[in-house]
């Protein structure tokens, strides 16, 4: 039976939106933007900052403890906010950043930096999560496209601003003020959300239990693969024992992780998320645009300093086409969204763009001007831009507000994990290419030869600075190895991409509720198959909507003739009458 969707489900919304709701934007939006500038302030400072404190060996755990604590401590805090709210889970998370911050900023060893870092990702990994959770406590799905799009801003903006400001803090005060920075901001954030995230509060079931099993093996499974991606192809060889040992361990711990969530009676990541078509097609799909996006982000840089011949500062801002584009097209769907109520086309046509601009990044030359590498870097941020928070709007749009963190948290996991996954995966290819290419092209000279001797010159420590001063014999085939290593890496991400748009071409486009999930069926649990309480939301899927004017359950399809249906839903229908509990009305 095919459903129509009626004019009035797209209508605008119409509830009342809360007071200082823009001041409550603005507290989250800095939240934000100090988990964004905790991931990228340090990308420029810590060359300085292992010379200083003489790990170069460690450097990179700089870099995953951070990615690590993170990445495990989302669908943490997902389910926890689910179940104590989000205003204390937030204040926490941004507690424990400050406490890592200040521990960073008085770091006089490498094991106490990377103790740090550590403990600014166990309070990072819900600040993302929380704010675009929180925006859903407070804005109905319908409006909440413009929010999310300028969500998806912030991250483009301090992807750019990071690694500048950290370059302008090391040449300037010191790497320390790198960690000392993120203190003021970090109380002007808890200032804010005491000062407006006034959200309605929750009452706590006390049936529900924290799955400490479930996130400890999460933990355990996650923390393997990820040390899978880090250390596989570069500090060990993929089929070394350690690596080995690691894939038996992560396979281990995702068997046992399902074993115990079909168990649990509130479980971390419930398997029941994945019965919603919606949340697994976005969620895949979003773990693909992980792949490729931080894939590209994490050696664009290099290769823009090594080719272009530019200090890490200048390769920044020749990153900036891409972030701008992102920008734009990330705020512009968002306000077409909201206005419109049409959405699945967006990730749609983000996903054609991402394509495309994989390939022409693929293409580049060595020869090849900055504006046309530039030109293809924004094509390719516009994909991602049109695509991003359209996914968490999707997801979070399939559930009630009783989980709606729990989802939103699950489908930000999954595409940190991608993001991992993809930059190890690039990185590897990257590095193996490289030295076959260097080898096969470097001409072959006594070490003793000038510029160092091209036999002898260790690629190692090759820098953009150094590579360029060779002479023009050397310089050349190690550009254009450079060029020849990462760039056609691109072209086997463009499937991602293609399947990426077979999944999203499934996707149901439910109406987007224009009332904030407030309503509670005592002892009923969300719907399998649409993720809706049966009686909870303000528009629920194809062809059902809720009255608030009447308080009535409206079940209507396009051939029927009365205005309204029996206020029972069909598919509960002779079940015995369920009294409701609505949440009074806010005021944020």
């Amino acid at each position: 039976m095919t459903t129509t969707l009626s004019r009035a489900e797209f209508s605008p919304a119409t509830e009342e939106k809360p007071t200082h709701l823009g001041w409550l934007f603005a507290s989250l939006m800095v939240v934000m933007l100090l988990a964004s500038l905790g991931q990228t302030i340090l990308s420029t400072a810590l060359p300085t900052i292992v010379g200083d404190l003489g790990g170069v060996d460690h450097m990179s755990w700089v870099i995953t403890g951070y990615i690590l604590a993170s990445t495990v401590m989302m669908p943490v805090y997902g389910r926890i906010s689910d179940i104590f709210g989000r205003k204390p889970v937030l204040l926490g998370a941004i507690v424990l950043f400050i406490a890592g911050s200040v521990i960073g900023a008085s770091a006089g060893t490498m094991g106490w930096l990377i103790t740090a870092r550590v403990v600014q990702g166990l309070g990072g990994g819900g600040l993302m999560i929380l704010a675009q959770t929180s925006i859903a406590d407070v804005v109905p799905a319908r409006e909440r496209g413009k929010y999310m799009g300028v969500m998806g801003a912030v991250f483009a903006v301090s992807s750019v601003a990071g690694p500048l400001l950290g370059g302008w803090i090391t040449e300037g005060p010191g790497w320390r003020w790198a960690f000392s920075f993120n203190i003021p901001l970090g109380i002007l954030a808890i200032v804010a959300v005491i000062a407006f995230l006034h959200l309605p509060k929750r009452e706590r079931d006390k049936s529900e239990r924290i799955d400490y099993l479930g996130m400890i093996l999460l933990a355990a499974a996650t923390t393997c693969l990820i040390l899978v991606c880090t250390w596989g192809g570069t500090q060990y060889d993929w089929n070394s024992p350690q690596i080995l040992w690691l894939c038996a361990t992560t396979l281990a711990g995702i068997v046992a992780f399902v074993v115990a969530e079909t168990r649990a009676s509130s479980p971390v990541i419930p398997l029941s998320l994945f019965k919603d078509r919606n949340f697994t097609l976005t969620t895949v799909s979003g773990l693909a645009v992980g792949v490729a996006m931080f894939g590209a982000l994490g050696y664009m840089p290099t290769y823009i300093q090594m080719v272009k011949g530019v200090d890490a500062t200048e390769a920044g801002l020749l990153m900036t086409p891409m972030m701008g584009s992102l920008l734009i097209t990330s705020i512009a769907s968002g306000q077409i969204v909201s206005r419109t109520g049409r959405y699945k086309f967006f990730p749609l046509i983000g996903m054609v763009v991402m394509g495309v601009g994989l390939w022409l990044l693929s293409t580049l030359q060595v020869d090849d001007t900055t504006f046309k590498m530039c030109a293809y870097l924004a094509v390719f941020g516009a994909g991602i831009g049109l695509s991003m928070q359209i996914l968490v709007l999707i997801v979070q749009n399939s559930f009630p507000n009783k989980i709606v963190g729990t989802a939103t948290a699950a489908s930000n996991f999954f595409r940190q994990v991608g993001a991992t996954v993809g930059s190890a995966v690039v990185g590897s290819l990257f590095i193996s290419r490289l030295k076959d290419l260097l080898a096969e092209n470097m001409p072959k000279v006594p070490s003793a030869a000038g510029a160092g001797g091209g036999g002898g010159m260790n690629a190692n420590s090759f820098t953009p600075q150094s590579v360029h001063a060779l002479p023009e014999m050397f310089r050349d085939p190690v550009i254009q190895s450079y060029n020849d290593a990462l760039l056609p890496i691109f072209l086997y991400m463009i499937p991602l991409a293609v399947a990426a748009f077979i999944m999203l071409a499934f996707v149901v486009e439910k109406p987007l509720s224009t009332r904030v999930d407030r309503e509670v069926v005592e002892g009923e649990e969300p719907d399998a198959t649409t993720g809706q309480l049966a009686v909870a939301t303000a528009t629920t899927g194809a062809g059902q909507s809720y009255d608030p004017s009447t308080s009535e359950h409206d079940t209507t399809t396009p051939a029927a003739s009365a205005p309204h249906a029996p206020s029972e839903p069909t598919h509960r229908a002779g079940r015995s009458r369920r009294r409701r509990r609505s949440a009074p009305r806010h005021r944020a």
